[in-house]
């Protein structure tokens, strides 16, 4: 059984050990120092974006807005004619199909 100490045993085993609130730690918690400079380089990249939209125009110029349109009509015109070619080359094929089956 551990005998009681008297005050002057107390503060001499207390006074060995050092003790600091900013070393003292909860058992099983994680040391988050080093996740700081992780964050800051993503909080500025973040800051860094919004900076970039702020000063992104939001509506297109007359002349982007027109070609973009003549460009959307030429792609509506060429999927029509992709859709044609399709049809020919599916008759065609029935066609051949035809041909081999009566030899």
């Amino acid at each position: 059984m551990a005998r009681p100490r008297s005050s002057g045993e107390s503060q001499a085993v207390s006074s060995t050990k050092p003790v600091r609130n900013e070393t003292r730690r909860i058992r099983g918690a994680m040391d988050l120092t080093p996740l700081i400079p992780i964050v800051a380089i993503v909080a500025i990249a973040a800051v860094k974006i919004a900076r970039l939209r702020a000063t992104r125009p939001d509506a297109p110029s007359a002349d982007v807005t027109a070609q973009l349109e003549s460009l959307e009509s030429a792609v509506q015109g060429l999927q029509r004619e992709l859709a044609e070619t399709q049809e020919r080359l599916d008759f065609a094929e029935r066609l051949l199909s035809k041909a081999r089956e009566e030899r």
